[in-house]
């Protein structure tokens, strides 16, 4: 079923629930965004609606944004999250569901956002607010940058702070990119190191070094990616290299790896100064 509102996004929504599938076409016909609301009850009709949809190039599925619901009979929305990753631009996806015990592996397949039901208005237009940001390429609105001093262009803008979901006890806790200090690789885990603990998410450490690298992380050692602007020492120790992350008693040492030695040195050297620290703004590199 299609509604067409006016012009803007067209989106999709697929909840085998009719009252759950109603409420959230009529909260998506809200946002004066979304143009077009499509509606499936299962994946099948789903991607019978993505398959005639025209696109703008071949593999495109004519659809902005897809909102998911995760437990469906047949083919449930994490399998047809793959279905349509699939494609050669796959739109975006949102998870609505009850359940709150499948956001890691949402997350891994690249959800765009992972909210839970009941639905609120405000977290499905920042639902939408990501989903912009990320296909323009720039941050969401709320967050405005300054504007660049005369005669000189404009920075790049850094990449939209990314959240993970985090299993703790039956309670997913979403711990944001930016309170990352370091990541450790442990098998095919990978353990997030923040200012206030350590979360361990079922995430290899080389897909974080990929989905990462425009954020500021940068491999270190085949056990270690680290965030650039905390490295505040580059020194050689008796058995190789280490960085420090931070100020302080207590300050973190991690281990540089011989191959990764000579980069994160050219790193350092050609690093922006920091706006904060007592001693200077690049890390000592000893």
């Amino acid at each position: 079923m299609s509604t067409q509102l006016s012009d803007g996004l067209t989106v999709l929504a697929v909840d085998d629930e009719e009252p759950a599938l109603q409420e959230l076409a009529h909260l998506l016909g809200e946002d004066a965004r979304v143009g077009t609301v499509l509606t499936a009850p299962d994946a099948t009709e789903a991607l019978r609606i993505l398959g005639s949809r025209p696109g703008a190039n071949p593999g495109e599925s004519g659809v902005d944004l897809v909102f998911l619901d995760i437990r469906m009979p047949g083919l449930d929305g994490l399998e047809l999250a793959r279905v349509l990753s699939a494609m050669a631009a796959p739109p975006p996806v949102v998870f609505v569901t009850a359940h709150d015990d499948r956001a890691v592996d949402a997350y891994e397949i690249g959800a765009v956002d992972y909210l839970l039901k009941p639905l609120r208005s405000e977290r499905l237009a920042g639902s939408i607010d990501r989903t912009i940001a990320s296909r323009a390429g720039v941050r969401p609105a709320s967050a405005p940058s300054a504007p660049a001093p005369a005669g000189r262009p404009p920075a790049p803008q850094p990449p939209e702070d990314e959240v993970i979901p985090v299993e703790l006890a039956g309670t997913t806790k979403l711990v944001p990119r930016s309170s990352v200090r370091f990541v450790e690789a442990q098998g095919d885990y990978a353990r997030l190191h923040t200012t206030e603990g350590s979360h361990l998410v079922r995430i290899p450490l080389s897909v974080l070094e990929e989905r990462w690298r425009e954020a500021g992380f940068v491999r270190i050692h085949r056990a270690y990616l680290v965030a650039l602007p905390l490295i505040t020492e580059l020194r050689l120790s008796g058995s190789g290299y280490v960085v420090r992350i931070g100020h302080g008693p207590g300050t973190p040492e991690l281990p540089v790896s011989r191959r990764h030695t000579a980069a994160l040195k050219r790193i350092l050297r050609g690093r922006p100064p920091r706006e904060d620290g007592p001693t200077g703004p690049l890390a000592r590199i000893r």
